[in-house]
């Protein structure tokens, strides 16, 4: 099956330095402190909102074409 193909941004060294210091002082993988950062950082946003319509949309699309 093919992967999808989806923007990776390019994130600053020292950034990710930062995350991977302050992942370690909470115990917690960099990928995990990123997720919660950003969730918090956009979850009241129209963008995070105009990209849950989409993914609802998509899943519904997805299951009328399981149902033929």
């Amino acid at each position: 099956m093919a992967r999808a193909n989806y923007y990776v941004p390019e994130v600053a060294r020292h950034l990710v330095k930062v995350l991977y210091f302050e992942g370690k002082r909470r115990k917690m993988p960099m990928t995990r402190l990123v997720d919660e950062i950003l969730t918090d950082a956009l979850k009241a946003t129209p963008g995070w909102e105009i990209a849950e319509s989409e993914l609802s949309a998509s899943k519904d699309k997805d299951r009328q074409e399981a149902d033929y």
